[in-house]
């Protein structure tokens, strides 16, 4: 057992990312953030990239800044990004190229393409795992289809954790819950899948082996430590997933709830202790994706939060720089229910022009159009409700469960109106927190590295004692009704 108990999280998010130490003491949690920094995609040559290298940087600054600056010493540091994506190594272990991004356009003919090669029966039968055009089983045929340099030249795919864990320690190990993200993983057999693997050109060779989190991967580097002023430090294995971390951080007690890890996704399922994988839940697209303690997320993918930021983007490059806080309160003086879209609408996933885009939806589905930046607010959250409350009843017909409350954490929690609007449309009460859930969850993962904590009750139980939770309950629920029934008219299928 660890005698230090300070650990640090870095926890990527697409749109920033942050360093969080966490220190526990008499089953408490307290979180003191290092270092936060954007993150954003690369765009160049008519490609979408993650700059991994600025990544490393970050982190290197966010030691010095956790050792010289606080005077912590961490016992040890684990990582956690975004799902899918991943870069590949050459013989030599340099990286062949920094990784393409998920929203690169290369993948927009991918997936239709590679079901002509082996159906989506079939896949899913395999890996469980919904059908998603940013998936690295697609974005992987895309280069192949590509004849990709990176692909043909290199020896070792990398997940993008992977790759930052080997740039601090030199392991070569890919953790269970980012492995199932990629459609190239079978739960059935607990195991790469190699069908999969030949059918974009790869096999076993370029894959590293999968471990489970909470456990140490390794030690950081010499180097590293010098550069930083660690004395010592060890790489632990995370729920390197954001959501997988996210869930374990989830302050829920019994079986009567499901969770929305909101943030530029929003991410909307159930914790099974099995893949659940039928015709149904194929046809309403869930997802099973791996947790901490080998159970799995029955999940689905909305498009979240990012549609707002998008819309905040185009605002502020034409002088109308609005932060979240103003334009919420734009949006409460709006007018409700004036139009709805499907968030998951397959042109609102990167275009140059979201608000364009969201006046084109309604344009299409024969809406009157948002003319305010808080009217365009106002859909979209309410929209965003709208679509948690469809998946709800999915989620409650295919696995037969009683749902009572809904658990909303990560960055989306600061958002009231979010999460009074979902509490509203899915007539369930909603609690909200912890808004550092994925940083949380981390370091409580390293914490079971270290023998601090055993299990997962043990981890939700000092996560209910270590943050303030926010409660929402239903209201205007008959309105809300209404609007549902309006709502599934323009849903796209």
């Amino acid at each position: 057992m660890s005698e230090n108990n300070s650990f640090l999280a870095f926890d990527y998010g697409a749109e920033s990312s942050r360093a969080v130490c966490g220190t526990i003491n008499n089953k408490k949690l307290h979180l003191q953030e290092i270092h936060r920094f954007k993150t954003g995609m690369l765009p160049m040559n008519n490609h979408f990239y993650w700059n991994i290298y600025r990544f490393y940087e970050e982190m290197i600054r966010a030691l010095k800044l956790c050792t010289l600056k606080k005077n912590i010493q961490p016992a040890s540091v684990g990582i956690d990004t975004w799902g899918v994506d991943y870069g590949f190594l050459a013989e030599d272990d340099s990286l062949v190229r920094i990784p393409y991004a998920y929203r690169d356009l290369q993948v927009t003919e991918a997936m239709p393409d590679f079901h002509r090669m082996i159906p989506p029966e079939k896949i899913y039968s395999l890996t469980g795992i919904s059908m998603q055009p940013f998936n690295s089983l697609y974005h992987l045929h895309a280069m192949n289809r590509n004849n990709d340099l990176a692909l043909k030249t290199g020896k070792r795919l990398m997940f993008i954790p992977d790759l930052l864990n080997f740039m601090l320690s030199g392991e070569k190990k890919t953790e269970f819950t980012f492995a199932t993200t990629s459609q190239l993983y079978n739960p059935f057999k607990a195991d790469w899948e190699g069908e999969l693997l030949s059918a974009v050109g790869l096999d076993r060779s370029f894959m590293n082996e999968i471990i489970q989190p909470g456990q140490i991967m390794g030690n950081l580097k010499d180097e590293v430590c010098r550069q930083t002023g660690l004395k010592h430090a060890n790489l632990s294995s995370v729920c390197s997933h954001d959501t997988g971390s996210a869930i374990v951080a989830v302050p829920a007690e019994g079986k009567d709830w499901a969770y929305i890890s909101s943030g530029t996704w929003s991410l909307m399922g159930l914790e099974l202790e099995k893949p659940l994988v039928n015709e149904k839940t194929l046809a309403y697209n869930f997802s099973n994706e791996g947790g901490a303690g080998g159970t799995f997320r029955f999940l689905k993918n909305i498009m979240g939060l990012w549609l707002l930021q998008q819309c905040q983007l185009k605002w502020a490059a034409s002088g109308r720089d609005y932060d979240y806080p103003g334009l919420i309160d734009k949006a409460v003086k709006a007018r409700p229910f004036k139009a709805f879209i499907d968030p998951d609408y397959e042109k609102f996933f990167n275009p140059a022009d979201m608000p364009a885009e969201i006046d084109d939806f309604c344009r299409l589905s024969s809406q009157e159009k948002p003319a305010t930046e808080g009217e365009f607010v106002r859909v979209i959250l309410e929209s965003l409700a709208l679509k948690y409350r469809h998946v709800l009843d999915q989620l409650t017909e295919v696995s037969g469960r009683e749902i009572n409350t809904i658990h909303i954490i990560g960055g989306g929690t600061r958002n009231k109106m979010l999460c009074q609007f979902t509490a509203n449309a899915t007539g369930r009460k909603v609690i909200a927190g912890p808004a550092e859930g994925t940083a949380a969850g981390n370091i409580l993962m390293q914490s079971m590295a270290h023998g601090l904590t055993r299990s997962s009750d043990d981890i939700r139980e000092i996560v209910r004692n270590s943050f303030d939770l926010d409660a929402y309950i239903p209201e205007d629920t008959v309105k809300w009704e209404k609007a549902y029934e309006n709502f599934l008219k323009i849903l796209i299928k």
